[in-house]
C-alpha cells in the first residue's frame, strides 16, 4: 500500500499542513518519496498518525504522544508510564475543568444586567474591577475613563 498525503490526509482525518507538521518535528516519520518528489505513505503511517490523531483529540500535548509512541514501540514493557501519562492529563483536564466552572460562575453573575445606563451596569464594572483590592480599601470599582 502506497498512498499520497492528500489520500493518508482522508484516510485519518488529518490536514495535510498538520501531516507536514508532524514530520518536521519528527512525530511521523518522513516517508518515502517517488521520483517526482511525492511523498508516498504505507499502513504504518496511516497506523501511527491515526493514533497520533486520536491522542490529540484527547487534548494530550505533542510530548505526551511522542512519548507515548515510544512506549508502544516497545509492547512488551508495563504500562505503568502509559498510566502515569494519562493520570497526569486527567488531572490536568479536571483542572480546567474546575476553572472553567468558575468562569461559567462568573459570567452567570454578569449576565442579565438591568442596570439602566452603563454607569450602573454591572457587566462593565465587573470588567473594570482591579479585584478585591479597591473594594478592600472602600472604593468602588470604577471604569476606565477614556484619555486624552
Amino acid at each position: 500500500m502506497a498512498i499520497g498525503i492528500g489520500a493518508l490526509s482522508k484516510e485519518t482525518g488529518v490536514n495535510v499542513e498538520t501531516i507536514r507538521y508532524y514530520e518536521r518535528i519528527g512525530l511521523l516519520p518522513a516517508p518515502e518519496r517517488k521520483a517526482s518528489g511525492y511523498r508516498q505513505y504505507d499502513a504504518a503511517h496511516v497506523r501511527r498518525l491515526s493514533f497520533i490523531r486520536k491522542g490529540r483529540d484527547l487534548g494530550f500535548p505533542v510530548e505526551a504522544i511522542r512519548a507515548l509512541l515510544r512506549l508502544a514501540e516497545h509492547p512488551e514493557q508495563p504500562c505503568a508510564d502509559a498510566d502515569r501519562l494519562a493520570a497526569g492529563h486527567l488531572a490536568e483536564v479536571e483542572r480546567k475543568i474546575a476553572e472553567l466552572g468558575r468562569l461559567r460562575d462568573e459570567l452567570r453573575k454578569m449576565v442579565s444586567c438591568d442596570a439602566g445606563c452603563v454607569a450602573e451596569c454591572r457587566i462593565i464594572d465587573a470588567l473594570a474591577s482591579s479585584g478585591d483590592r479597591r473594594e478592600a480599601e472602600g472604593r468602588p470599582a470604577r471604569p476606565p475613563q477614556p484619555s486624552g
